[in-house]
């Protein structure tokens, strides 16, 4: 940081100035070509960036591509390399989140593209629009995710400008701080990748005659949830979980370290393991081992396994349920007892290795991130130089 506090004694040393975006940059919106149509869409080759997109943070790339008659068609307009997107509007948490751009593309209608003069480097006002997420929700119209920024908000939104020379420094100490929480994230990805493939040759071990093969439904019970809601019983205490992740948290609890399967099968991310105490809503269902040959966690992780199978024995509807029936016949090969329990063993470590957000690569990568946005807030806050 000493380079930092050198630069800004020496350049701005009774503060930086702070102007609306529109007076250092030019924000555009873009636009949609008829989805019908596909002489927009079918072999195109323009980059065409939704708002969804905000979320990779550094845009390389974008998922869709529109044709010149697609791009002729709407107000869209190219964007060159370099620029700022923020999204306008959006699900859930989307609004408010900003990108850059690293290729020439154009946009949709919520995200305006923010392209800056020689005032501003666009990487300094990525990195401190990054730090203004809240700030921008609230200045939002609307209430909740109903809300929605637009272009005359952004304009006037005040930022710093501090000398250039300040702007490049900050930007190169964050870049650094991103170039190594990538690299985290890579080794993080490549491992679980590896525990992929391990739980794969452990659960294949076989001793010989000791293997059996069996359904599902002789060796385990199932245990469905029970139906709660917020209404009923508020509380700080015990998480609640369902058909995905964490819905909210109870006082109350009826689950305590489960492997859980969720009825609701919205993707192959079927199965997961539950630590602590928790309350199982009837979205979900837990198990118990009937068979005494039979080690449960073994069980667990011969699920996880068995995700893309267990996905495609939900019925075929709008939202995916699935077949209680098909999923007890499903077979399984199951060795001996102490071949199981050396399996789950080897697996239970790599489990934390890769997965324990209080332990293994997970928590380092979590220490880093918050590491990062002390460093990146503390860089991007300046004091305002008086008028």
């Amino acid at each position: 940081m000493s380079r930092i506090d050198d630069l800004i004694a020496e350049l701005c040393p009774d503060g930086v100035t702070f102007v609306p975006i529109g007076d250092v940059a030019e924000c555009t919106a873009g636009a949609t070509p008829a989805s019908g149509v596909s002489a927009y869409w079918d072999g195109g080759t323009i980059p065409w960036m939704s708002s969804g997109e905000v979320n990779k943070g550094t845009v390389h790339e974008t998922e869709k591509f529109i044709t010149q008659a697609g791009y002729d068609s709407c107000s869209t307009r190219m964007i060159p390399a370099g620029a700022v997107a923020i999204a306008l509007a959006g699900q859930g948490k989307t609004r408010g989140t900003v990108a850059r751009t690293r290729i020439s593309l154009c946009t949709n209608q919520s995200l305006c593209a923010i392209v800056c003069s020689p005032r501003i480097e666009s990487d300094f006002l990525y990195y401190f629009l990054s730090t203004q997420y809240q700030q921008l929700r609230d200045v939002s119209s609307g209430e909740g995710t109903r809300g929605g920024l637009n272009l005359r908000m952004i304009r006037e939104y005040r930022v710093p400008v501090p000398p250039v020379e300040v702007q490049r420094e900050i930007v190169r100490i964050l870049d650094t701080f991103t170039e190594l929480e990538a690299e985290l994230e890579a080794e993080l990805e490549a491992r679980r990748t590896q525990y992929e493939h391990y739980r794969g040759v452990l659960l294949a071990s076989a001793d010989g005659d000791g293997v059996r093969e069996v359904a599902l439904g002789d060796i385990i019970r199932i245990n469905f949830g029970a139906r709660i809601t917020k209404a009923q019983n508020l509380g700080t205490r015990f998480p609640v979980y369902g058909g995905g992740g964490e819905s909210f948290r109870t006082d109350a609890f009826n689950r305590d370290d489960e492997w859980v399967v969720s009825r609701f099968a919205m993707s192959e991310n079927c199965v997961r393991r539950v630590r602590g105490q928790f309350w199982m809503l009837d979205s979900g269902f837990t198990f118990d081992v009937l068979d005494h040959a039979t080690d449960k966690d073994f069980v667990g992780h011969l699920l996880l396994g068995m995700q893309p199978t267990i996905f495609a024995t939900s019925t075929q509807s709008a939202q995916k349920n699935i077949d209680v029936d098909g999923f007890k016949r499903l077979r399984v090969s199951v060795p001996s007892l102490d071949v199981q329990r050396e399996a789950v063993r080897a697996l239970d470590a790599f489990d934390t290795l890769v997965f324990d957000l209080s332990m293994g690569l997970p928590a380092e990568l979590a220490s880093r991130r918050r590491q990062y946005e002390h460093y990146r807030d503390r860089l991007l806050t300046f004091r305002e130089l008086e008028a």
